[in-house]
Order: structure tokens, then C-alpha cells, then sequence
């Protein structure tokens, strides 16, 4: 087995140090936070996600992983170094590496053997080459240093999961030396391995994710071509899904994609286009789809209503996915200010994320609006004149047609996950607004808009 370093302990380099240990191998996790350290030394972690704690007290008291803000004794005698930091979109949709070089300059000031130093960050093709001759550049001993890349494809909810069982690992690297390495250290995960040089593994990891992210965007467009033409965007997924060629997965329409990996890399792959002078068109038109299906229920929404002022607004989710405490790029970001700004009375529920999100937008005033944080589904519908879907927890899905009836002063419900059925909620005498299948036709619709101008003038 191998001592191995990890320098970052965010989603990419906590859940790759626990289940390195979780296999047998000696890790030691680096981050800057002393904070941070003592939290994860008791066996909590920063991060939400399933079955990572667990891992992370099973294998402290094993004495297979520690936690460190002291880089130079990590490093010093690390068979391999994985580097995990972030790698956060500038504006100009380029990947940031300030904090790839720190932490190549510590390795190169601070490793007295040899040493394979490997990049799990994603970074832009050609990265690994520029880290290893920065390490060369700054190297103090007299120790052999290579580099190799090895991209993570976790998604955040599943992401030890995706770890220890994923579907393949991709190792770039540039000699047999460095190659026979990352074979050892990946032995007892019984994986496939897929081996080949380091701009092919740093491509592999933009090719993917931009493939997925441009069939949530296909889906989505469809989805509004569905509504315009009657056809139900659910439909035609399943008919789809049938096909091998297709496949099931990422076929499902809604509010657009989030979190850490597809904004973000669909940009970067864009932006790297550019800098050799081509345009990617399908990138460049997944991303624009993206961005303006986030706002679809709120632009509908505004057509359906007179005003946000005054009226009790439901949010449920603010998280990016279920599974997560994660916001980054999720559709509740660019919703939330929207209708805050014209003046809504918000009482929101996520069952993890709202600590997060009241960092963004503090519980109380929030300029023209409010928000509320609830910890029940019913204590933000309770007399709610409108409701937004935008991610399916399982306490949302569980929640019934009948009780947007019931606790709601107006059952006017836009979802962004198409959670419901239309029929049931043409039963419960729901007004519901999904993506890319016909709104609800509901009986008593003008009792309902009645209600709706009783509250405005209150």
C-alpha cells in the first residue's frame, strides 16, 4: 500500500483521501483551515454527503487517514501527492489555477524522495504539462517528480459511491514509471482503468461533462418546443429512452443544470475553444439554453400574476440537486433576488441547504422583499399565494396534490422538476405549471384569481 497526500479537502480531495484509506492506503488530508482540520479530525465533515462520515471515523480510528494544516511533513515522503483544489470560473469563463501553483510550489519546496504528483482537479488541457514544469522550476531536492492526470467523475450526493464503484478511472500519464504507479494505487478499487497520455485524461474530463450538460440543454429545448406544440416532454423521454444509442439517463427536462462541474466546465471548454480559435456551437448553445431556463417559471409566473408584492411565495429547494448542501449555480440563486426585488413575502424549505443560503440572503428583509426559513414543506405552503418547485427532495415529492389545495390560499404551483402529474393535479384542482407539458386547466380558476387580489389588497 501507498502514503499518500491530498491537498485539498473539498468535495474532490476529502471523498478521494477517505476512500483511498477506505482501500488500505495511508492518506494524509492538507488544507489551510486549522478550523476545518479539528472539525474533520472529529469525524465530521465540511461537506454534505452520504456515507462520507462514516468512512471518514471508520478509517481516523484505523489510523489510515489524518488530517493536517502541515503540508511539508505530508509531502516530504509521499509515495503520490493528488492535488484537489478548486479550480473556480473566472469571469471570462477561464479556469482560475492560483490555486494549483500554490500548492505545486509547496510540493516542489517540500519532497525528499520521488515522488508522482497527480492532478484530480479539472483543469484545461495542457495544465499538467505547465504544473510539472512549475514543480521542476521551484524543486529543492534532488528527487524524481512526474505528473499525471486523473480527473474525478463524482457527482455530488453519490459521490463516495461514484468513487468506489465508479464506472472507470482515467489516468494521463507520460512515462511507464508514473503509468505503473496509478495502476497500484488503483488495484484494490477493481476498476477499469482507462490509460492514456495527459492532455487525452484532461480532455476526457471536458468531453464528458460538456456531453451531459448538452443533453439536459437538448432536453430542455425540447421541452419547450413541447408546450408550444401539446406535446408532453415526459413522453417523449421515455420514448426516447428505449433507444441504446440514447440511453435513460439525463433525459429529464426541468430548470436547467447547476452546481460545480457543468457550469462551469461547459464555460471553460468554451473559452478554450476560443483561445486556439474555434468556436464550439453546441457548447456555446447548451450554455445559452441553460441560462435561460433557470428563469422559465419566473418569467411564466410573472405573465400569470399582477404582482410578487405583498404575496406569500413558497420556495421549495435551494439546492442545486437533492443530496447536497451545494448552491453553487443553482436555479434558487437566480430566482430568489428576482422576486424578492418585487417585493414577495418568501418562506423557503430545504432540508439541508438554507444555513447556506441565509449567508446569501439572511433570514428577515432582503430589500424590497423578505425571507422566511422554514423546516416543513406545510409551513411554507400554509396560505402561500404561489409556489415554486425548484429542487425534488424527497420531502417535496412526498408532499400531495390535495395539500397545495389545502394549505394553500391560491394552489398556483410552478415546478421545476416535474415532480406531479397533470391529471392528479387537475383532480386536486391545482393550477400547475411544470416544463414542457400543458398548464393545468382547473376548475374554479376564477375563484382562485378572486383570492389572489383579496391578498394584493391586504
Amino acid at each position: 500500500m501507498y502514503k499518500i497526500a491530498v491537498a485539498g479537502t473539498g468535495y474532490v480531495g476529502l471523498v478521494a483521501g477517505v476512500c483511498f484509506a477506505e482501500v488500505g492506503h495511508k492518506v494524509a488530508c492538507v488544507d489551510i483551515d486549522q478550523n476545518k482540520v479539528e472539525t474533520m479530525k472529529s469525524g465530521i465533515s465540511p461537506i454534505f454527503e452520504e456515507g462520507l462520515e462514516e468512512l471518514m471515523k471508520e478509517n481516523y480510528a484505523a489510523g489510515r487517514i489524518d488530517y493536517t494544516t502541515d503540508y511539508q511533513s505530508a509531502y516530504k515522503d509521499a509515495d503520490a501527492i493528488f492535488i484537489g483544489v478548486g479550480t473556480p470560473e473566472q469571469p471570462d469563463g477561464s479556469a482560475n489555477l492560483s490555486y494549483i501553483a500554490t500548492v505545486a510550489r509547496q510540493i516542489a519546496e517540500s519532497v525528499e524522495k520521488d515522488c508522482l504528483v497527480v492532478v484530480k482537479s479539472t483543469v484545461p488541457v495542457g495544465t499538467n504539462d505547465k504544473v510539472e514544469q512549475f514543480i521542476q522550476d521551484f524543486l529543492v531536492n534532488d528527487v524524481r517528480v512526474e505528473v499525471a492526470s486523473n480527473p474525478e467523475f463524482l457527482a455530488q450526493g453519490s459521490a463516495v459511491h461514484d468513487t468506489l464503484k465508479a464506472e472507470r478511472i482515467i489516468i494521463g500519464t507520460e512515462s511507464k514509471w508514473a503509468e505503473n504507479i496509478l495502476m497500484n494505487i488503483y488495484e484494490p478499487f477493481n476498476l477499469p482503468i482507462v490509460s492514456v497520455n495527459r492532455r487525452s485524461a484532461e480532455m476526457i474530463k471536458y468531453a464528458s461533462n460538456d456531453f451531459l450538460a448538452l443533453k439536459i440543454s437538448y432536453m430542455n429545448d425540447i421541452a419547450n418546443l413541447c408546450e408550444l406544440v401539446g406535446a408532453d416532454i415526459q413522453d417523449v423521454a421515455r420514448g426516447m429512452s428505449f433507444d441504446e444509442r440514447i440511453g435513460s439517463k439525463f433525459l429529464n427536462a426541468g430548470i436547467g443544470y447547476g452546481g460545480s462541474c457543468f457550469p462551469k466546465d461547459t464555460k471553460a471548454l468554451d473559452y478554450i475553444a476560443k483561445q486556439n480559435g474555434y468556436e464550439l456551437k453546441t457548447v456555446k448553445a447548451a450554455i445559452d439554453v441553460n441560462t435561460e431556463q433557470k428563469t422559465m417559471l419566473y418569467k411564466k409566473a410573472s405573465k400569470r400574476l399582477i404582482t410578487f408584492n405583498g404575496l406569500k411565495v413558497a420556495v421549495l429547494g435551494l439546492t442545486f440537486k437533492p443530496g447536497t448542501d451545494d448552491l453553487r449555480e443553482a436555479a434558487s440563486l437566480e430566482n430568489v433576488p428576482l422576486l424578492l426585488d418585487q417585493g414577495a413575502d418568501i418562506y423557503a424549505f430545504d432540508p439541508v441547504g438554507k444555513e447556506n443560503f441565509s449567508k446569501v440572503y439572511p433570514e428577515g428583509r432582503n430589500g424590497k422583499g423578505h425571507i422566511t426559513y422554514v423546516d416543513n414543506v406545510e409551513a411554507a405552503l400554509k396560505d402561500a399565494n404561489v409556489c415554486f418547485i425548484f429542487t425534488e427532495w424527497g420531502e417535496v415529492r412526498a408532499i400531495t396534490p390535495e395539500a397545495y389545495t389545502m394549505l394553500m390560499r391560491t394552489p398556483l404551483v410552478y415546478d421545476g422538476r416535474n415532480i406531479y402529474k397533470v391529471e392528479d393535479m387537475e383532480t386536486a384542482r391545482v393550477e400547475y405549471h411544470s416544463i414542457g407539458r400543458k398548464a393545468a386547466e382547473r376548475k374554479g380558476l376564477e375563484e382562485s384569481k378572486s383570492n389572489e387580489l383579496q391578498t394584493i389588497r391586504s
